[in-house]
């Protein structure tokens, strides 16, 4: 596997374990968790999409995508530990995700200087390399987290160029951040593949 933030994602955990505890006594479920993070996630992306030209929005999205990450590894924490773990949580958690971010990164397109082709372009190739880590399953291998472009990692490269949107940049540095993203995406959409036929069931007869 190459190296993704995602192999942060203990450590991460460890972090979040006094929330666990509380949401624990909360009877709060872990779906719950999981459709409140998309929620916020549109309505953090409607406005982004709607208020394309203030600083504020821009400068505050790497706080909340890494709320929203934190979000992310508490809905899983908080089903291991009440033993909630469900089909119907597993499909939330991966069509949850994605719709996140669609709603948060595609109104980068809409940023004046920003190449939209490039920025839809980059989204889909987000999109695509976590439909590939899923479609490791349908062959008999484990769901593929590889980088080097993963969930976090791609939450920490927006974040960087929302920051660089927020300050003024110049909109050479904004681009050519996305270019740089839609090459590691690809790279990573071709670790996912190769992994999961590495590691697939054998064929039965």
């Amino acid at each position: 596997m190459s190296f993704s933030i995602y192999q942060l994602k203990p450590r991460f955990q460890q972090l979040l374990r006094p929330v666990l505890s509380a949401l624990t006594r909360t009877g709060i479920t872990p779906n719950q968790v999981t459709l409140f993070a998309m929620v916020l996630s549109i309505a953090y992306g409607v406005a982004l999409a709607f208020m394309p030209t203030c600083a504020g929005w821009w400068l505050g999205l790497p706080a909340f995508l890494l709320a929203r990450m934190a979000l992310n590894a508490i809905d899983g924490m908080l089903a291991t530990a009440t033993g909630n773990k469900t089909p119907l949580g597993a499909l939330l958690n991966e069509v949850c995700d994605q719709v996140s971010d669609a709603a948060l990164y595609l109104p980068f397109a809409l940023v004046v200087g920003v190449s939209a082709p490039l920025a839809v372009v980059v989204v889909v190739f987000s999109l695509l390399a976590e439909f590939a880590g899923v479609l490791a399953q349908a062959i008999g291998a484990p769901r593929r987290f590889d980088g080097p472009m993963g969930k976090s990692d791609r939450a920490f490269a927006f974040g960087l160029i929302a920051l660089l949107i927020g300050f003024g940049t110049a909109p050479l540095w904004w681009n050519g951040l996305l270019a740089v993203l839609l090459l590691l995406s690809l790279l990573t959409v071709f670790n996912r593949l190769r992994q999961a036929l590495r590691l697939s069931a054998p064929a039965t007869r």
